[in-house]
């Protein structure tokens, strides 16, 4: 379970720095701004609650057990 959160991180990680670079390149030189940071952008978002949802189901079916400040204190 901890490397699929983990892969889940580099994937969120990965497709900011995608972000990032079609920001810095698209619209250069006089070219045409393509919508290729949305898409990076749209699957960080589509990684982000695919991630969230494996955790919760993850812990709905028993894999992982919340620790830390017991309920009620």
């Amino acid at each position: 379970m901890k490397w699929i959160v983990a892969l889940g991180f580099v994937a969120i990680l990965g497709s900011l720095g995608t972000a990032l670079f079609f920001m810095m390149r698209d619209g250069r030189n006089g070219q045409a701004k393509t919508s290729n940071m949305m898409k990076a952008l749209a699957m960080r978002v589509g990684f982000s609650i695919v991630l969230f949802l494996c955790v919760l189901l993850a812990w709905k079916l028993g894999y992982i057990q919340p620790s830390g400040i017991p309920a009620g204190h």
